[in-house]
């Protein structure tokens, strides 16, 4: 089952609220997508052909411009970029992709989200849940998992955590996939690519990043994303897609040009972001709750010192609906995930309801 299908109860009971649901259960954008944007698409609609694969020298040219703009990130060349129908897309295959199995194994975070381990076990790779290099002992992983700015904590690696992730992984020949969708929405702490010079000394042998212009951008509509590093992993993903027909329209890919080049509309929408986070914060602090890591991306990660289900109860009575904590592992049982997803209107009514 869907995970978010078993929230059904707590569902009905939000939207019970006099007035109205706060649904913070989901990272789904909800502000309008820049006009820049939705005028690339238009004007690219009437394209009859087949897209590339591989995605048009303009997108691939503008990743990595936005990449070294937006993140620091240099050294890549264009055919090390191969854009992707949403990264959670690209999650779910990669390591079918990659032609992974039984004998393999993936790890990832302790506390992750799902569709790392459902993109494994579709390949028919084992799963290891791990934070620490420690924790593997001697075993050889095909593929290790990071997500900085986590989903769901929000927290934030280190360059010397990352550092010795990558020299572990290059000593053994494991490949890194690093989703990064939440780089640019750092509050407390600035977060680094895994692709960033100061992480790889500017050598992309290994690595692959991941990014999403769901959340920078408010396209998860348009599924947008492309993925970078690697190019000789870059390019084996791209002769498997050609075979699988897995192509990003033509007109999606134009859009995606306007948004790489545009960073005014980038910095609307964090700042956006910022205001709904600067508002919420506080008032789940003043309602007792604990707010942990959150110190970037789209989620604060909170807990009541309860099983998540009785928070999610007690929430929904509000008519505040978030996600239970042990969607994203074990470790989540006492924790959920307030996403900072919901119009301006909506997060003050969420304030409102927990200070009142």
């Amino acid at each position: 089952m869907f995970p978010w299908d078993t929230l059904a109860d707590v569902t009905a009971t939000a939207r019970a609220h006099p007035d109205g649901i706060v649904d913070l259960s989901v990272g789904t954008p909800v502000d309008p997508v820049a006009p820049v944007i939705r005028e690339a698409l238009a004007a690219a609609s009437a394209a009859p052909g087949y897209p590339t694969t591989a995605g048009t020298a303009a997108l691939r040219e503008a990743a990595v411009a936005a990449l070294a703009r937006r993140y620091g990130i240099t050294g890549l060349a264009p055919d090390a970029v191969l854009p992707v129908i949403g990264t959670k897309e690209l999650i779910a295959w990669l390591p079918t992709l990659l032609g992974l199995g039984a004998a393999d194994t993936v790890v990832v975070p302790e506390l992750a989200y799902p569709t790392y381990e459902v993109g494994a076990l579709l390949a028919g790779a084992a799963v290891v849940r791990a934070d620490s290099l420690t924790q593997l002992g001697p075993s050889v992983p095909a593929l290790v998992y990071l997500n900085s700015p986590s989903n769901p904590t929000g927290k934030v690696l280190g360059v010397e955590h990352l550092r010795k992730v990558v020299g572990w992984a290059r000593e053994r020949g494991v490949l890194v996939a690093s989703d990064e969708c939440y780089l640019g929405l750092g509050w407390d702490t600035a977060p680094l690519s895994v692709l960033h010079p100061d992480v790889c000394d500017g050598d992309h042998t290994g690595l692959l990043a991941l990014h999403s212009l769901s959340k920078t951008s408010s396209l998860a509509g348009y599924r947008a994303g492309f993925v970078a590093g690697d190019s000789a992993v870059v390019a084996e993903l791209l002769a498997v897609r050609k075979h699988a027909g897995m192509m990003v329209p033509t007109p999606v890919q134009a859009a995606m040009v306007a948004a790489l080049d545009d960073d005014g509309h980038e910095r609307e929408q964090r700042a956006r972001y910022a205001r709904r986070r600067e508002q919420l914060l506080p008032a789940l602090r003043a309602a007792g709750f604990t707010v942990d890591h959150s110190e970037a991306g789209l989620y604060l990660w909170a807990t009541r010192g309860e099983p998540c289900r009785d928070t999610l109860a007690w929430l929904a009575e509000r008519g505040i609906l978030v996600a239970p904590g042990e969607f994203y592992g074990p470790r989540g049982a006492q924790h959920v995930r307030v996403a900072l997803t919901a119009t301006d209107e909506r997060i003050a009514a969420a304030a409102a309801r927990l200070t009142s």
